[in-house]
């Protein structure tokens, strides 16, 4: 079996080689011949037994070894015809080697192109193959049945480092090292799905046990011109180094929070004892003091919005869900903010057609108007305008923050709910903040079943929408 392989490959191997065609062409032409010489065929075989020899020689080594092919096929016909004591004429010399020189330059014709696409076609798909291994994700293509088709470098790379099979579907390759998983339950149930998954994307983290590497897969499928399903690209990523920096930042906001709410705790008493005796402070002392208690009233504010985050990304915050006005909890959020808004001349307003319940936290809720409306405020100019609505909305309720401030940069708006960040049309402002209120806002909605979208144009306002279901 051995040796029959062998000459198997070294069979495909000479036949892949330049000018093979040739060979064979040259072989056939010299046996076609001596049929002709050894039976005295030329008159049955004629001229035209040679043709198809001279065409693939044209095809293969192009114009000139064409026409070089076609005079010799006359001149070996001549030969034969002579050994059989037939006459030719020159006209009919000249014919077929006219006709034979045209075939053969047509075929030649023909190769070249052929060969010209072959090249383009290499050559993009080396530049092809050259892309994806230039890429730091592992990448393949798997056909319905989920055979690898293509592969980069890099996931091969990353296959060999976590011990998959070398044959098998790919789902089949990755549920043979689900005992390697941290989560092998978990693992072994999403690889399972991931076989039957047709039309779906999915995208999934998991982390090897032992070692702490973490990776990152992400699947879609992909279609037919006609729309059918044709297979699955698969993609991974080794994510290991941001894990470790979230880990990391986590376990620095939560022992910042702790080391600050020990000291805020003892300057809050501190300020409730002064208060008792703030009538026999002179102004400049009960200035110096309103000023005290605003620095701690938004430090506590920090504090607690640091630990919410961590709670958040922890799953440990619970909700106590009850049927909810939302009306009434827009009505209180905004006069809770109404004496700010009357020290900048901010118009308040609050429109409601009495939208159903909803079924949520009170306190979580709460929060999340408050972060809203107090931001549309504080990014609203003297003289603007802050409009809250609430609607129903099918089975759902639509709540509505807009304002006419400053509003985010369109560049900068895919950012707005990630932690820390601000605007830059804040920054430039100087408008205090910690960046964190949309952060925790969508948190909690989506926590409660709903969405929050944000809309902005810079320079004319912004606009936050918010969808819950309403209460059953």
């Amino acid at each position: 079996m051995s040796r029959l392989k062998t000459t198997l490959r070294f069979a495909v191997s000479f036949a892949r080689r330049r000018y093979f065609i040739t060979f064979i062409a040259i072989a056939g032409l010299a046996a076609t011949w001596a049929l002709m010489i050894a039976f005295s065929w030329s008159s049955q075989l004629g001229v035209i037994t040679l043709a198809p020899w001279v065409a693939l020689i044209g095809f293969d080594l192009g114009v000139a070894g064409g026409v070089v092919s076609a005079c010799v096929a006359v001149l070996l016909w001549i030969v034969a015809t002579n050994a059989d004591s037939n006459n030719v004429t020159n006209v009919q010399i000249g014919v077929r080697t006219g006709a034979l020189a045209v075939l053969a330059i047509g075929t030649a014709l023909a190769g070249k192109r052929v060969r010209a696409s072959e090249a383009a076609t290499r050559t993009v798909a080396s530049l092809q193959s050259a892309l994806i291994d230039s890429t730091l994700d592992g990448i393949c293509l798997t056909s319905e049945e989920g055979e690898i088709l293509i592969s980069n470098r890099p996931l091969r790379r990353l296959s060999v480092e976590l011990g998959l099979p070398l044959e098998g579907t790919v789902p089949e390759r990755l549920l043979a090292i689900a005992h390697k998983m941290a989560e092998p339950e978990r693992y072994r149930q999403r690889m399972s799905e991931l076989s039957t998954a047709r039309g779906e994307s999915t995208i999934d983290e998991f982390e090897v046990a032992g070692t702490g590497r973490v990776f990152r897969g992400y699947t879609a499928p992909v279609e037919n011109p006609d729309g059918s399903f044709a297979g699955r690209v698969w993609t991974l990523r080794e994510v290991t180094a941001d894990r470790e920096l979230d880990r990391m930042r986590d376990a620095f906001v939560a022992t910042v929070s702790h080391e600050l709410r020990t000291p805020l705790t003892s300057i809050s008493g501190f300020l409730e004892m002064m208060q008792e005796e703030e009538q026999g402070l002179g102004e400049t002392g009960r200035r110096y003091l309103d000023v005290i208690r605003r620095s701690t009233e938004r430090l506590h504010a920090l504090v607690e919005d640091l630990l919410l985050i961590a709670q958040i990304e922890a799953n440990r915050v619970e909700l106590q869900c009850a049927p909810l006005d939302v009306t009434e909890l827009l009505s209180s959020s905004v006069e809770a903010i109404r004496p700010s808004a009357d020290d900048k001349g901010v118009k308040l307003e609050v429109v409601t057609d009495h939208p159903p319940l909803v079924n949520g936290d009170r306190n979580r809720l709460t929060q999340v108007l408050d972060n809203l409306i107090s931001n549309a405020v504080k990014f609203t100019s003297d003289g603007g305008k802050v409009t809250v609505s609430a609607s129903g909305e099918g089975n759902a309720v639509r709540v509505v923050v807009a304002d006419t401030g400053i509003g985010v940069p369109s560049e900068e708006q895919g950012q707005v709910f990630s932690r820390f960040f601000r605007a830059s049309t804040a920054t430039q402002l100087a408008i205090p903040g910690t960046g964190l209120g949309l952060a925790i806002s969508r948190a909690l909605v989506e926590q409660h079943g709903g969405t929050i979208v944000f809309e902005s144009a810079e320079g004319e306002g912004t606009q936050v929408v918010i969808t819950l279901p309403a209460s059953a």
